[in-house]
């Protein structure tokens, strides 16, 4: 048994393998991302073709679980990865599958984000669970998502039902040393067995399957009450509270549990301690927690879903405890928990006081705050080009219309930020298009455009164009194709030519699919070529109906970096043209001697060589030719 340095999604990814997974699909979304990616790394070591694995990254989640439905249903161990707004995206086919199960295992692995980081929502998918009557495994560390990702499959395929493994921001990218385990026995699927049509969800099928299912939620509270991913510790160093019994009790899931734990190392008390890895809540255990206990804290980060299955076990039972939480308010109700939060919440719930104050002598070194870094689009981003064209070619030829643009989820949503100010609307993948269709619909002399990017376009894209085709709709779409799935870390897309490991494969038209959807308005543009830009934006803004433009610019991250640019000191007027309107970062103002008066100083722009990638972009920008080729 090795140990080995692992970020938590290697350690999902590596649990998975093994535990014999064979097929393994998802879409690409922080902070979910290298689960897949690492599938992808693994297999493609030598001597890893013994067990077969079938990885894709799918066009959206949707997609992707109903392939790993197809998967399971012919007996295979199948994992499908997603973020949690992605799980809205793949309900829909996860509500139905529930009711007709699996053969083999399928774990969806679906990642929270507390804060949240990189999401547009703090869903907790317990609560999905919950709904979707499914089993829920929430790991407290890197360590456990590897072995738990093994019992998600084994509780699937005990059960014949789809489980949720769901690691958080902190779990999925923390790194920990994981003891590897041999391979678990692999059993080859059996392939499809058509059952006599127990894979057809009919109604009658549906309703005799729903009373199943509920009769499987007890079992499985019943199950999860001896599982090792639940636990409860007993702390008594008083002889007087053992006798009294009247012990203080702490409740925690997920990577909270071990924020908890590290706090309780220096705080003294006695007390116990109940951990919760599983959806149903493990009530045979929680019931021993509960007894002999005065009161309660429960420290979860996002919903109070613990806290209210104890609050349900105190009144069905009649047990004299006060539960404490978020509901309470003793706990905050959003955000992110760490260990210094939880610390003091718990000294306070202990009795123990504060914890001392440490202090730094006067002349001791420190380091100081970082600054802010609010996220902006890359330097040499096309997307910087293509968002400057529309603004100004909207400005300069958009005869006074009110104007509203339609963002969506991307690198794009950053479009935002001042100076460009070019997104007025965000609300999920693909929503961008059909959002600006409803705006119209009530203002329809507005001028609507919408932005999408290539990755966003295949995923939910379609349906809101042909929607807006069908309903002849009055709006202008810019698709933004940078050639990647750049947000989460250039992954494959349909429009890039190659699989998720690299197979080549046919590569789609953005511009054919659109021209087949009898799109008539449908122009390209150079989204590096900021003039001719410009002029394809005029060129539809004035027309009727549904016009499309296809910006198109490598990613930085996937394209080489040409030699930087340059502004002439002596050509330069200060204007700050370049500054005030384009937002570059690589584009900056220093103070500099005047050549004339050299005691005196002026503010005027440099661009830095270290972050220029020579995109070329700004010059058209410069009234005085004074932004010029580094030699």
């Amino acid at each position: 048994m090795n140990s080995v340095l692992l970020m938590g999604n290697e350690a999902i990814a590596l649990g998975a393998i093994r535990a014999g997974v064979s097929v393994a699909s998802g879409y690409p979304g922080t902070p979910s991302t290298e689960i897949l990616e690492t599938l992808v790394r693994e297999t493609q070591k030598p001597g890893t073709q013994e067990r077969p694995l079938y990885i894709e990254w799918s066009v959206n989640e949707k997609a992707a679980l109903e392939l790993a439905a197809g998967a399971a249903c012919s007996g295979a161990r199948a994992l499908v990865t997603m973020k949690q707004v992605g799980l809205n995206v793949a309900s829909d086919p996860l509500m139905s599958l529930n009711y007709i199960g699996v053969q083999g295992g399928l774990v969806v692995v679906v990642a929270d984000d507390p804060g949240p980081i990189s999401s547009q929502t703090e869903q907790d998918t317990r609560h999905f669970g919950q709904y979707g009557k499914f089993a829920v495994f929430d790991p407290a560390s890197p360590e456990e998502a590897y072995t738990m990702i093994a019992d998600a499959f084994a509780y699937s395929e005990k059960y014949h039902r789809p489980v949720i493994f769901r690691p958080t921001t902190r779990i999925c990218h923390s790194y920990a040393s994981v003891s590897l385990l041999p391979d678990m026995p692999y059993t080859r699927p059996g392939g499809f067995d058509k059952a006599g049509g127990r894979w057809v969800i009919f109604p009658s099928l549906a309703y005799r399957n729903h009373i199943a299912i509920e009769a499987d939620l007890i079992k499985l509270a019943e199950d999860f009450s001896t599982y090792p991913g639940n636990g409860l510790i007993e702390k008594i160093e008083s002889i007087e509270n053992r006798a009294q019994s009247a012990l203080q009790g702490i409740a925690a899931g997920g990577v909270s549990f071990a924020y908890t734990q590290e706090a309780l190392m220096d705080i003294a008390g006695d007390y116990k301690l109940l951990k919760v890895g599983t959806v149903p809540f493990p009530h045979a255990l929680g019931r021993t927690f509960l007894r002999g206990l005065k009161e309660v804290l429960v420290i979860e980060e996002l919903d109070p879903v613990i806290e209210r299955e104890l609050i349900y076990l105190c009144g069905r039972d009649q047990l004299p405890v006060q539960i404490k939480g978020k509901l309470s308010g003793d706990m905050p109700q959003a955000g992110e928990y760490t260990v210094s939060q939880i610390t003091e919440r718990l000294r306070a719930f202990l009795g123990v006081g504060a914890a001392p104050v440490v202090t730094v002598p006067e002349d001791s070194a420190y380091t100081p705050a970082l600054p802010p870094r609010p996220p902006v689009l890359c330097a040499g981003c096309p997307h910087r080009g293509s968002f400057f064209a529309v603004k100004e070619a909207v400005r300069e030829h958009g005869r006074g219309r009110k104007a509203v643009f339609s963002g969506d989820i991307g690198c794009y949503t950053l479009g935002n930020a001042l100076p460009l100010d070019m997104v007025d609307t965000c609300l999920c993948m693909g929503a961008g298009i059909t959002m600006a269709q409803g705006i119209n619909r009530v203002e329809p002399g507005t001028l609507n455009i919408a932005f999408i990017g290539d990755s966003t376009f295949f995923h939910t894209g379609l349906p809101g164009l042909i929607n807006g085709v069908y309903n002849q709709a009055d709006m202008v779409v810019a698709i933004l194709d940078n050639g990647t799935t750049a947000m989460t870390g250039n992954q494959a897309h349909p429009g890039m030519g190659r699989t998720a490991t690299g197979k080549a494969t046919k590569k789609l038209s953005i511009f054919d699919l659109v021209s087949a959807l009898g799109v008539q308005e449908l122009v390209r543009a150079n989204a590096f070529d900021l003039i001719a830009a410009k002029q394809a934006v005029k060129q539809v803004l004035d027309k009727p109906g549904v016009r499309v433009i296809l910006f198109e610019g490598p990613c930085i991250m996937i394209h080489k970096s040409a030699s930087p640019w340059k502004i002439s000191r002596e050509h330069c007027t200060a204007c700050m043209v370049c500054i005030k309107k384009f937002g570059c970062p690589a584009i900056s103002r220093v103070a500099q001697a005047r050549e004339s008066e050299p005691d005196k100083e002026v503010n005027k722009p440099v661009i830095d060589p270290a972050l220029c990638t020579g995109c070329g972009i700004c010059r058209n920008l410069c009234a005085f030719d004074a932004i010029r080729r580094e030699p």
